[in-house]
């Protein structure tokens, strides 16, 4: 029947969502599509995916060489063992995702069976898998970082000790074979150990290891969020943004444009890394259906702006060479409360306000630790937090990006849920400011420097300190920094509203 629903299982298995990012097919044939193309008429093009899970990329990849060897390798039979056994090659994640590989790419978890579409002389084919155990050192695995707290268990749980990326010789895997392309989707992050589920990044230890094999190309899946760094990926950025072989990036704003169902705080994005290629790099960013492409310096600014639009109106505002806002700025924790602190029910004499992500307490001017000086003074408490989840957009594309504003009076302060934008000894001066930090222009810049729900001190940098003697609206910010329409519209469209 012409209605009958047959969908492709590894279609199916995309929609799990966890660490382990399942790849949709079309979304393998998008990454595979940045690479030449030509790569798949030859037989002697040798493919790496260090991190199979649905064997997707293996079995998209048999696909093109099947149909670019067929005038080479007429016989079908002979090109199919050819390509399997010469140019494929995997390395499963786990032992499930080991088997889900073998039979995406051989039909068979069992790479000698009669079953399997070529023969091998071994269970594993060229997708190999093998257990690991973390090396631990000081409470934490010297390889990825995993804690031993959370990851030292039995024979009978996952370890997730990655195989490769537990090795300081990646090249031994495959006897010192050299791969012209390696690309995947890694795992992109690890339960570390911290406070509320915290979790560490991994995806970028994927990356760094592919370039110590020194492929021709190399291709990855991995969140956005490197762009601003964070969690243990300063100088991971740094290492990127400074990597002229870059050549092509896809970036995805909300993750559920690239994995339907799937939440990824700050995006995702895919590249393409050249060995040959040393320039400027295409970047497209891709946001409620519409898509902007531009040639980019990646290291112009100390962190990477997504927004292409968004580049020039941040030239205009450094031609003014004023100072980011970051130089009035608090630290994390302003006055060394902890977020689960909530104080007192009732008021008693000499107590402070204290507010927190769960209400209004009170607690003794002693337990306030730090910044002393500035509890006594008129402030400008700001959410650590974006206010959308994950930092996505809503199906208009457009952000609120900060969720809490306010003016915080003396004998009041906040718990680490908030930084403290600025302190005055003048009510007006800090409602002036609190006005400001609700413009849309303010918070467009504070979009440019945030890739994920995390506002930090240091993503206020593209945000210029102004005089606040007097309130600012968004046609004054405009005006003084010369923006043309097209860039007032920009701001307009992704920024929604605040009251």
């Amino acid at each position: 029947m012409s209605n009958t629903y047959n969908p492709d299982v590894l279609n199916c298995l995309a929609n799990l969502s966890n660490d382990e990012v399942f790849t949709p097919p079309s979304l393998a044939n998008q990454v595979l599509d940045l690479l030449p193309q030509a790569l798949f008429t030859s037989p002697a093009t040798t493919f790496l995916d260090p991190v199979s899970k649905s064997g997707v990329f293996l079995r998209e990849i048999v696909k093109r060489l099947d149909r670019g060897l067929e005038s080479q390798m007429p016989d079908r039979r002979q090109r199919i063992d050819h390509i399997l056994h010469r140019q494929v090659f995997g390395i499963a994640i786990t032992e499930l995702t080991a088997h889900l590989s073998r039979r995406s790419v051989y039909c068979s978890k069992d790479a000698s069976s009669d079953y399997s579409v070529t023969r091998f002389d071994t269970e594993d084919g060229n997708i190999l898998y093998r257990p690991l155990r973390h090396t631990w050192m000081n409470g934490k695995c010297r390889y990825c970082g995993a804690s031993q707290e959370v990851y030292d268990r039995g024979d009978q749980a996952e370890q997730y000790a990655y195989q490769f990326i537990h090795t300081d010789k990646p090249h031994t895997l495959f006897n010192n074979m050299k791969f012209d392309v390696i690309i995947g989707n890694p795992p992109y992050q690890l339960e570390d150990g911290g406070n509320s589920a915290s979790a560490k990044p991994i995806y970028q230890l994927f990356v760094e290891q592919a370039k110590k094999l020194s492929p021709r190309y190399l291709c990855m899946i991995i969140p956005s969020r490197w762009f601003t760094g964070g969690k243990g990926l300063d100088i991971f950025r740094d290492k990127m943004l400074n990597d002229r072989h870059i050549k092509v990036i896809k970036d995805y704003v909300n993750s559920k444009d690239c994995f339907p169902g799937l939440s990824v705080s700050g995006g995702i994005c895919y590249f393409l890394w050249d060995k040959d290629h040393s320039g400027l790099c295409e970047y497209t960013t891709i946001n409620a259906g519409k898509e902007s492409q531009a040639y980019r310096k990646l290291n112009e600014f100390p962190i990477f702006v997504r927004y292409n639009r968004a580049v020039e109106i941040i030239h205009k505002m450094m031609k003014k060479k004023e100072k980011s806002i970051v130089s009035i700025l608090s630290s994390r924790n302003p006055f060394g409360i902890p977020t689960n602190i909530r104080g007192e029910e009732k008021s008693f004499h000499g107590a402070y306000k204290l507010v927190s992500s769960k209400g209004e307490g009170y607690v003794k001017r002693e337990e306030i630790l730090t910044n002393k000086h500035i509890a006594d003074k008129y402030k400008v408490m700001l959410t650590r937090i974006m206010s959308e989840h994950a930092g996505e957009p809503d199906k208009n594309g457009q952000l609120n990006v900060l969720a809490t504003i306010r003016v915080l009076y003396p004998k009041e302060v906040c718990t680490d849920s908030y930084i403290i934008g600025g302190s005055f000894d003048s009510l007006l001066s800090a409602e002036n400011l609190a006005l400001y930090m609700k413009t849309k222009f303010v918070r467009f810049l504070l979009l440019q420097a945030a890739a994920s729900i995390n506002l930090s001190k240091s993503t206020y940098i593209f945000v210029p300190l102004q005089d606040f003697s007097h309130p600012w609206t968004d046609e004054m910010l405009y005006k003084k920094y010369g923006l043309t329409d097209d860039e007032v519209a920009f701001i307009e469209s992704m920024i929604r509203p605040m009251e």
